[in-house]
């Protein structure tokens, strides 16, 4: 299906049209005229429109409207349940906090909207109602010749928002540009200024940095401008910190975590996070003995992500999973070893998934071999649910009816029931009630 048949662009095609023919001027501008009309790809991404039309012009031609920075012109239009951002052309007046203008004047051109913006491949406007692109910055060269270039001065830009720092980062990674020269600069220059936005925007430009595909890559990236030891000095200090050659031939923690990130396969956050963060205690458990040794370096590390999460503003959820993740990304060395309750109980959890996917390309990223992830693979997908959770041969009411008061020795009774039925050794009401009389006996509660 080509873009001109999705609901999606004809709902943005109508709002257009609507805006013209109230005798406006309209335009799809931004990462949907650079993706689809000059790249070819990501033809579902959102689309972003700019009009000559006010705030509140915008808002009486459309029933349903949602000011999300009247402030600066931008209000969502929803057409069937899709949200559009509907964005008035302006000029910015001055910059004093980084992060927002002073002041925005309304324009009646896109020509003075375009200077406003940050990088010459997001400056494209393409008009769905004649087919023409309007390019007033040379944006469609730089994404043939594959740079990321400011529009305008580079330093100004930064200057106006220093978020634009992290987009850069984000934009080289995924659009695989090479950084204009003068750009890449103005950020070396202004990259510990990246601390003065707030946590929670930085948050949103890590994740997609680390994001697969690529996540090696945008972590280098931001390296390479001087961003990464401002915004994640606990990763920056993996830089240079040796590991043992048999296990690690690929080189220092701060490449083997970059390979890491480069072999994950799935979208999920937390997976993300925790292949970044996963060696970030090795720096400070290293010692010298028989060979270079990081003992104890996954609570290390998972205390660390833990502070991480927490400065990033993180959901809890997505926070606890990290930490999870990382405090046990070394669990799979034991698995073939492992008793039968003890791997069902890894393989049970909610993200096991994710623990497998993040122990097989930590695997890929220092020795190869996936012979505990294959074990485990192989061992989860012949295991149904029931095999992983069996329904409970006792309750707590169980062992109310044969006499015993409630207590701790209920948790002990039932632990020791679970594991000896994952295990195998355990399969009757009878057999469970007579190992709970025999422990509530060695208690002293029978």
């Amino acid at each position: 299906m080509s873009f001109e048949e999705s609901e999606k662009y004809e709902y943005a095609q109508g709002i257009v049209d609507r805006l013209v023919s109230r005798g406006h001027r309209a335009l799809f501008v931004g990462g949907w005229v650079r993706d689809v009309m000059v790249l070819g790809v990501a033809r579902d991404r959102d689309i972003d429109i700019a009009t000559s039309a006010h705030p509140e012009e915008i808002q009486a031609l459309f029933p349903r409207t949602i000011g999300i920075g009247e402030k600066f012109g931008v209000v969502l239009v929803v057409e069937n349940g899709v949200p559009f951002e509907v964005a008035t052309f302006r000029k910015d007046m001055g910059y004093t906090d980084g992060r927002h203008p002073d002041e925005v004047a309304y324009s009646d051109s896109p020509e003075e909207d375009v200077l406003r913006r940050d990088f010459t491949c997001n400056g494209l406007f393409y008009d769905p109602l004649s087919g023409d692109m309007l390019d007033f910055v040379d944006g469609v060269g730089d994404i043939k010749r594959k740079v990321l270039r400011c529009i305008g001065e580079p330093g100004d830009r930064f200057d106006e928002d220093y978020l634009r720092m992290l987009r850069a980062a984000r934009f080289a990674k995924q659009l695989g540009f090479a950084m204009d020269e003068k750009t890449r600069q103005a950020i070396l220059a202004r990259s510990s200024l990246i601390t003065e936005i707030s946590a929670e925007r930085i948050r949103e430009e890590v994740k997609r940095i680390v994001a697969p595909p690529g996540g090696g890559l945008g972590l280098r990236t931001m390296d390479s401008l001087g961003l990464l030891e401002a915004v994640l000095p606990e990763v920056h200090a993996m830089k240079g910190v040796a590991q043992p050659p048999e296990f690690h031939p690929e080189g220092d923690v701060f490449e083997h975590t970059c390979l890491t990130l480069d072999n994950i396969s799935s979208d999920s956050v937390p997976l993300a996070m925790a292949a970044l963060l996963h060696d970030t205690g090795k720096p400070a458990t290293a010692v010298l003995k028989d060979r270079i040794r990081f003992s104890g370096h996954c609570l290390k590390s998972a205390e660390i992500t833990a502070s991480v999460m927490a400065r990033l503003r993180f959901s809890n959820l997505d926070a606890e999973e990290t930490v999870d993740l990382v405090a046990h990304h070394m669990d799979f060395v034991d698995v073939e070893k492992m008793r039968p309750a003890t791997l069902k109980r890894l393989l049970r959890k909610d993200n096991a998934a994710d623990h497998l996917e993040l122990h097989r390309a930590d695997c890929l990223a220092s020795h190869g071999r996936l012979d505990h992830y294959e074990f485990a693979a192989k061992a989860l997908a012949g295991m149904t649910k029931e095999d992983l959770k069996p329904p409970p041969l006792i309750t707590g009411m169980d062992l109310i009816e044969i006499g015993l008061e409630p207590g701790p020795v209920f948790r002990t009774i039932l632990s020791a029931v679970e594991e000896a039925q994952l295990d195998g050794r355990m399969k009757t009401r009878e057999e469970a009630l007579s190992e709970a009389r025999r422990i509530a006996s060695a208690e002293g509660r029978a």
